[in-house]
């Protein structure tokens, strides 16, 4: 004799799905056969797409960068309060208008916002970047460039949560590994697009990494990239590789905006140059 309960009176357990409810799964992008580059962003110029670069702000008035939608810049207080202001000194440092350049010069028709999170000279705390990234999450930009990230393991844990946060919002977090070799966050975690240099010149080849942490190698190795005061410099760097990366998601998601981070990466594994080739 059975001791089953009834269907009817049978309690599902936490985030399972209903029967009947299979329906409300169907996904709206229809897949290929195999996915290509010119399925991913063919013809995409990233308009519609919102990238926020969290950096030492941005020179909105560079002839690479172009009109930026706003700016911020945030403040840590005596107390580790953080608040947001609008930022009135623009780019303290000329690594944030490097990296909105290179977005720009690949995505020409994104957003771009600037979070200053950096001061002169390349100074910052963790607190100020997680406030930064804390803030940037919430304003749901569907692409956030961190070409930067802190040593300071106490910090970690917030990271990860934050990180985790945006992954399940539908923000792309790209993050640049430390140019040397020591642990540092947040491009450490799963939930985040983390990018190391290669040294070819194609600005859309990029290479997916069986050996992570570091999941995509793009160009990032003697990169002419914009910098204070309208001009240009020579320079090399995960962080230079970094908004490729974010420049090419932007291109993605300006043609299939409704991809999630999951989906994103995995069409990024797709479409990298050792995957698929670069004349897709």
């Amino acid at each position: 004799m059975s001791n089953a309960e009834p269907a009817s009176e049978r309690q599902l357990p936490a985030w399972s799905l209903p029967a009947g409810s299979v329906e409300s799964l169907e996904l709206p992008t229809e897949w290929p056969g195999r996915v290509t580059r010119e399925w991913a962003w063919g013809g995409s110029t990233g308009k519609g797409v919102r990238v926020c670069i969290l950096d030492s702000g941005v020179d909105a008035g560079h002839p690479l960068v172009g009109q930026i939608e706003g700016a911020v810049a945030v403040e840590v207080g005596e107390d580790d309060d953080v608040t947001v202001v609008e930022d009135a000194e623009g780019d303290l440092a000329g690594h944030g208008t490097a990296c909105a350049g290179i977005v720009r010069s690949i995505a020409r028709d994104c957003g771009i916002f600037s979070v200053r999170v950096l001061g002169a000279g390349f100074t910052g705390s963790g607190t100020a970047l997680l406030g930064g990234l804390h803030w940037a999450v919430e304003q749901g930009f569907q692409v956030i460039n961190m070409s930067l990230s802190t040593t300071k393991s106490q910090f970690a844990g917030m990271l990860h949560e934050v990180a985790d946060a945006a992954y399940f919002r539908r923000t792309v977090l790209v993050a640049s590994a430390h140019n040397m070799p020591v642990e540092s966050y947040p491009w450490r975690f799963s939930s985040v697009i983390s990018v190391g240099s290669h040294e070819e010149p194609d600005p859309l080849a990029f290479f997916y990494n069986p050996s992570p942490p570091v999941e995509f190698f793009a160009r990032g190795v003697d990169v002419e990239v914009a910098w204070l005061g309208g001009g240009t410099a020579r320079s090399t760097g995960n962080s230079f590789a970094t908004p490729h990366m974010s420049a090419i998601c932007a291109l993605i998601l300006g043609k299939h905006p409704e991809l999630t981070p999951f989906q994103l990466k995995n069409t990024l594994y797709l479409t990298a140059s050792n995957v698929q080739g670069t004349d897709e």
